[in-house]
């Protein structure tokens, strides 16, 4: 992996990301394929809306079909037919917020499986085994996830094992390997801890760098301090990653505090939910008002719903439960995403992100 910066506007980066499977450009979005598929898209249809990377999570993959049945396969670039990057995380977020039952030490976590209830293991070894196996681009280290709210106490035994934990994962990592491990560092809503971690796992040395824990409950404006706290604070020459992140004024402010790397579920999960984003806001294509509605979806948009289907289409099939309805709702938003990441990175490129702030914040406050 190769990673370089070739513009700034503040803090704000463009950077350029090669991977063995394509170029990635910063900042980017990564749509979430959690069980090997980003929901209702092809990947076909993910290279024609413009997609460079795509997440895969670790956890699932484990649980089913099973990482050695993926490396059987020939990896999960093969399993899925995708051509592009791939990144898996670690699971650690998972093991927190799915299993029915977990129990953490300092060997690793015991937990159930949210599938049938059975009992597994993972250690820092074990997580890269099965990350090594699924064979990604961009590899994640196994953290330990706290909760909002936790006591300074609990945090700061849980940052020393998160670093302890990278420790691991990074001397059973090949040097010599084409994945690229990025380490993760925690610390709660805690500054000095934010610092301590940050300093730990850097301290360690990986390919790149992400902040984890956020966006667990904490109050938007901790969150947004916590951004441009950390933000300027990780290394300037490797990828910056802001995990689970995707409200687009979150991102706005992650990109300004430097951040380069983000993915959530937002965008298909609301699009399944009716939930759609325009350039004029935020809709909810069930509306009423929508019935009659000739019009394109956005007017500013050229995917592939915006120039087929009315509003009142959409609302239609919504209502009707139709399987088309989620296909279509998800092609737009996905889009929609990439699309406002590819503008912000020209916004950047160009001395303009302060202006493309200003723009969007008025409308993501007004309408979303």
């Amino acid at each position: 992996m190769d990673f370089k910066v070739i513009a700034k506007d503040g803090n704000a980066r463009a950077g350029v990301l090669s991977t063995s499977h394509g170029i990635v450009l910063t900042p980017q979005f990564m749509p979430v394929g959690t069980q090997g598929t980003v929901k209702a898209m092809s990947p076909e249809e993910l290279k024609n809306i413009g997609a460079e990377i795509i997440l895969g999570n670790t956890y699932h993959l484990y649980l089913r079909p099973g990482d050695e049945t993926i490396r059987r396969l020939g990896g999960l670039h093969r399993f899925i037919n995708w051509p592009g990057p791939i990144l898996t995380d670690s699971g650690g977020f998972q093991v927190y917020s799915l299993s029915r039952l977990r129990n953490i030490t300092d060997e690793g976590v015991e937990f159930q499986s949210h599938i049938d209830g059975s009992t597994h293991f993972i250690t820092p070894e074990r997580a890269m085994e099965i990350q090594h196996n699924l064979g990604a681009d961009i590899i994640m280290a196994f953290d330990e996830c706290v909760p909002y709210p936790s006591e300074y106490d609990y945090t700061l035994q849980s940052l020393k094992r998160t670093t302890r934990w990278a420790k691991r994962c990074r001397q059973v990592h090949k040097p010599d390997s084409t994945q690229a491990l990025f380490g993760i560092f925690q610390g709660g809503v805690y500054k000095d801890l934010r610092r301590q971690s940050l300093e730990e796992i850097v301290s360690i040395g990986f390919d790149g760098y992400a902040t984890g824990g956020l966006s667990v409950g904490e109050p938007k404006k901790i969150m947004h301090e916590l951004i441009h706290y950390t933000g300027p604070m990780m290394p300037e020459d490797t990828p910056r990653y802001l995990m689970g992140i995707g409200d687009l004024v979150d991102v706005i402010e992650a990109v300004e505090a430097g951040y380069d790397m983000f993915d959530c579920v937002m965008p298909t999960r609301n699009a399944r939910n009716g939930t759609l984003f325009t350039s004029q806001g935020r809709i909810s294509i069930k509306r009423a008002e929508f019935k009659e509605d000739p019009s394109a979806l956005d007017p500013e948009c050229d995917c592939y719903t915006c120039r087929e289907f009315s509003r009142a289409y959409l609302r239609h099939l919504y209502l009707a439960r139709e399987i088309l309805s989620m296909r279509l709702n998800t092609i737009h938003n996905l889009t929609f995403y990439l699309r406002f990441f590819r503008q912000m990175r020209v916004a950047i490129i160009k001395g303009q992100f302060q202006q493309f702030k200003k723009r969007w914040m008025e409308i993501l406050r007004r309408n979303f």
